[in-house]
């Protein structure tokens, strides 16, 4: 790494975070679409800063020429899961992706950190076509719940604030409130499978309103007014009661007028 010339040597490094977000993001959507619930329920993602690199380097010895060689969570990119359960099956998502090759992991949630630090890391290679050619770079992929992923946020904070030389007591505090976070995940993953068909029928229904939406719009240029105003009146009455199986039903029959009027127009 060439101090100097920091900034190209993060340009890489942007342009792999922004498109492997982007993908995960995708991922969700498409899951979403689909009415399928996703074990993935965040993206973030941060280029570590100039300045946190090289304190990093500093602390941990490493040349400066060496710190895209070992410092490998320049790139870094959060997946944030609503399960415990999930984790696993984000990390096999991860390692069955073409266009991600794990390098090795970390598992700080079966071997927590003494702090009380709990996530799931992979470090992986990824390739981003910059204009000066291809380049294979190192990003570390974090893996944690909403529970964890609080608990780590506010101590980061902490930590920054202290410079890494926390008081007994808030150290302690911390250290309550992790083993709370454990209650939590573990209260969560009991209703689990409750919380996700509640979750399901709220991303159906979401769905299928927006289906409905969609073909009542179409209709509008080709159907006369009369029965458009019948066809709304119908879909408000119907949302209202919030009956998903009367939804369905409503959304099969307007599916067959819309294709009787895409029939005449041909």
């Amino acid at each position: 790494m060439d101090i100097q010339l920091w900034r190209e040597t993060l340009s890489p490094y942007v342009l792999a975070v922004d498109e492997i977000v982007v993908k995960f993001k995708h991922m969700i959507n498409e899951y979403r679409d689909i009415g399928r619930y996703c074990p993935i329920e965040q993206v973030e993602g941060r280029v570590k800063q100039i300045s946190s690199i090289l304190e990093k380097a500093h602390k941990k010895g490493i040349p400066i020429g060496d710190v895209e060689d070992r410092i490998v969570d320049i790139a870094g990119v959060r997946l944030i899961c609503q399960f415990v359960e999930d984790i696993q099956t984000v990390v096999d998502i991860i390692k069955n992706r073409e266009d991600m090759k794990v390098v090795y992991e970390k598992d700080y949630i079966t071997n927590s950190k003494e702090s009380g630090y709990r996530s799931y890391h992979v470090i992986i290679e990824y390739m981003v076509n910059t204009s000066k050619g291809p380049k294979t770079l190192k990003a570390e992929i974090q893996i944690r719940t909403l529970a964890m992923d609080f608990w780590a946020t506010i101590e980061h904070s902490l930590q920054y604030k202290y410079k890494f030389n926390m008081p007994t007591q808030i150290r302690d505090r911390l250290s309550k409130a992790a083993n709370a976070i454990i209650v939590l995940d573990e209260e969560m993953s009991a209703v689990r499978d409750e919380i996700m068909d509640a979750q399901n029928s709220f991303q159906l229904k979401a769905n299928l309103v927006s289906d409905i939406l969609n073909n009542i719009q179409n209709l509008y240029k080709k159907a006369n007014k009369r029965e458009i105003v019948k066809i709304q009146d119908e879909f408000l009455k119907i949302y209202e009661t919030g009956d998903l199986y009367e939804l369905e039903r409503f959304h099969k029959e307007l599916d067959i007028i819309s294709e009787g009027y895409r029939a005449q127009s041909l």
